[in-house]
């Protein structure tokens, strides 16, 4: 009897302690909120070639996701999964993550391919390959062709061709694959407490110093932010990157895993991360405590042995060759450059001190453009050449502009050298200029496919067909992406003031790309833009510069619209010679409306387009085309609005043709408009960045200084 309650007793006691330890597991599994200063074996559940270092002067060790070893990758994820829906609604929930990390070269020109902080399936990611797949993708699924269910945000090392990767050092925002929805160089926006305002300072990731990471998800907005600085440094308050993410659209799985994953390709870096906090369901992660998260160790290619003696004497023969060389070679430039100092002699003032990191030699480019042999496009202000600077293989356009007079010139130089930091996907990089005998020397990125109305009306193969709808579309979100950037993303507004087919470049992968910055003007957010001389090319200016006389973000909008309409229609904005056969209006915004009112909007199409089209797709640019053109400019969205329609994020806001219509006709016969058709503007504004057809000017030298620094 006795031994029958002491069975009993311990069955209960058995009993009593699985339940407990299915209620921890069930507490844990459940979790939504967890702070690492510092991680210790079974922190994370760590495979392929991570690994837990053991602490060293701190509470926690470092997670180690690959080390000094080529083509491996290595995970580390907190080990409970997480649900990142809504169990009854379905609707995501927000979430908020910090991590400290470092990345440590094992040669300085030599490193892998960086780290992702990733939302995954499971722990292991099955299939997943090393190299440029980040050790989460791989050459199946990495262009978004699977459903991987993974969202990642890469802090990328190595620049992709394949990938659409904007340089060699970015943070981006994936979804199931590796062309991220958005990218920008690596850097943060720093509160310098002057007139200035803020900065953008640019970061590297292979520095091997820490860095910080915060990521804030929004599940009510369904907003992704990413922000970046210097370990140690105060939260920047702007994002550095960020993208609307619906992850309640099968984007992740029920049970999700939340963790990192860095990747070795030919070269090898080791990927640390030192602390790391996160929490779900709302509210900001804990913060981490700096002090007590491990250090960095050094880089595994350093060592402190001394070389054996037996090198020392070879070695320094080898030096004092080189020192030799060295000198007797540039004895001999020395004596070469003052041959040809007249031939390249550049005109700098003192004023142009401040600017020098964005002057380039007149003899670099010189030798980069054969010369100044290579001529691709040759308008008003000058001709326009092809070349390949010498010293990074770059190529690049080359546009020669005559300058007879000095007034403006040291502000748009000024203004060239604000414009050239200016860094975005989506628009030609100007990057730097140069003066010389009378001639100002701009240098953009080259764009091989030329500009967009080469493709819209006569095409590289006038028998060809024309672009495809797809095509158009994706340049037409690839420009108004370029133009939020500009209205929003810089530290000032940047208002273009020529948005049309003709400033659009196209690059090897037929990417739209805003170029030509020749008549932009900046402002301060928050500011008044300053009343210029109306500048542009007819038919994309707002009616309301010929009474302000201030180009605004709205005017560019304005701009947008028609170019929007150009593009879906194959026709310009306005046509001045027309055949007497031809009864349609001569204007664009016109025609679209004659055929919205009679119910055949999409007709307005350009019929080169063929019938492969999204009719959608079509009838909303196209109407979201006469919006932005609206007259009034209280009545256009913002670019903003412009690419959520754009991206399917938002709806278009209702409008009648009739109502248009209603506003076009009052704005014609008024006071305002009046004055503005009756004044003489030129047909282009000549400023075309690489052109590649000649395009005659009558406009006398004033008119073209005029355009120039206006």
């Amino acid at each position: 009897m006795l031994l029958h309650r002491r069975r009993r007793r311990r069955s209960i006691q058995l009993a009593a302690l699985i339940s407990l330890l299915l209620l921890l597991a069930r507490d844990v599994a459940g979790a939504d909120e967890f702070v690492y200063a510092g991680f210790v074996n079974g922190s994370v559940t760590t495979t392929g070639a991570a690994a837990v270092l053991a602490p060293s002067g701190s509470s926690g060790g470092l997670l180690r996701l690959t080390n000094d070893t080529n083509e491996v990758f290595g995970h580390g994820f907190h080990p409970a999964p997480l649900r990142f829906r809504n169990a009854s609604t379905g609707t995501p929930l927000s979430f908020s993550t910090t991590f400290v990390l470092a990345i440590v070269p094992r040669y300085p020109d030599a490193h892998g391919h960086g780290l992702a902080f990733a939302l995954a399936p499971s722990v292991a990611v099955p299939g997943s390959v090393a190299g440029k797949y980040l050790g989460l993708f791989n050459t199946s699924d990495s262009l978004g062709n699977g459903t991987s269910l993974i969202v990642a945000v890469e802090l990328d090392t190595v620049m992709d061709v394949e990938f659409g990767d904007v340089d060699e050092n970015h943070v981006g925002i994936d979804v199931n694959g590796l062309r991220s929805l958005n990218a920008t160089p690596t850097g943060y926006w720093h509160d310098d407490g002057g007139e200035g305002g803020r900065r953008f300072e640019n970061l590297s990731l292979n520095g091997a110093a820490p860095l910080q990471v915060w990521i804030e998800y929004d599940g009510a907005s369904a907003r992704l932010e990413v922000t970046v600085s210097p370990a140690g440094t105060p939260r920047p308050t702007v994002p550095l990157v960020s993208r609307d993410v619906n992850l309640s659209s099968a984007f992740v799985a029920d049970d999700t895993y939340v963790g990192f994953s860095a990747a070795n390709g030919a070269a090898a870096s080791s990927h640390y991360v030192l602390g790391w906090s996160f929490r779900l369901g709302g509210g900001r992660a804990p913060d981490l405590d700096l002090s007590k998260l491990p250090k960095v160790p050094s880089s595994p290619g350093s060592s402190d042995k001394k070389p054996p003696l037996t090198l020392l004497l070879p070695v320094t023969l080898l030096v004092l060759a080189v020192v030799i060389l060295l000198l007797t070679s540039s004895v001999v430039g020395v004596l070469y450059a003052r041959r040809r100092r007249r031939k390249f002699a550049e005109e700098e003032e003192d004023w142009e001190r401040e600017y020098g990191p964005h002057r380039i030699s007149y003899r670099e480019l010189h030798r980069a453009t054969n010369g100044f042999r290579d001529v691709i496009g040759a308008g008003g202000f000058g001709r326009v050449y092809h070349g390949v600077l010498p010293r990074t293989g770059t190529e690049v356009a080359v546009k020669v502009v005559s300058h007879g007079s000095r007034q403006g010139l040291r502000e748009f130089v000024s203004e060239i050298a604000s414009m050239s930091q200016l860094r975005h996907r989506n628009l030609v990089q100007l990057l730097g200029y140069c003066r010389r005998q009378g001639e100002l020397v701009l240098v953009y990125d080259y764009m091989p496919n030329g500009s967009l109305d080469q493709h819209l009306y006569r095409g590289v193969d006038p028998q060809a067909a024309g672009l495809s709808w797809e095509r158009r579309g994706r340049i037409l979100r690839d420009v108004a992406a370029g133009l939020l950037y500009l209205h929003e993303g810089w530290e000032q507004v940047v208002v273009h003031r020529d948005i049309k087919a003709g400033n659009v470049l196209l690059d090897a992968n037929m990417n739209g790309k805003l170029s030509d910055f020749g008549l932009a003007r900046l402002y301060d957010h928050g500011g008044d833009p300053q009343t210029t001389r109306v500048v542009g090319t007819l038919g994309y200016i707002a009616p309301e510069l010929s009474k302000t006389g201030k180009a605004t973000t709205s005017s560019d909008v304005f701009a947008f619209g028609a170019f929007m309409l150009e593009v879906a229609c194959g026709r310009r904005s306005v046509v001045f010679h027309r055949s007497d056969a031809d009864d349609s209006p001569p204007g664009l915004v016109e025609l679209v409306l004659e055929h919205w009112k009679a119910g055949r909007i999409t007709e307005a199409r350009d019929p080169r387009i063929g019938e492969c089209v999204d009719e959608d797709d079509l009838e909303q640019v196209l109407k979201l085309g006469l919006l932005c053109s609206h007259p009034d400019p209280l009545r256009r969205p913002s670019m903003r609005q412009v690419v959520k329609i754009l991206e399917g994020a938002a709806p278009a806001p209702e409008m009648s043709p009739d109502d248009l219509g209603s506003s076009i006709t009052l704005f014609e016969y008024s006071e305002a408009f009046d004055e503005f058709v009756g004044m003489s503007f030129p047909a282009t504004s000549e400023m075309t960045t690489i052109a590649t057809t000649r395009t005659s000017s009558s406009h006398s030298a004033d008119e073209k200084r005029t355009l120039l620094f206006s």
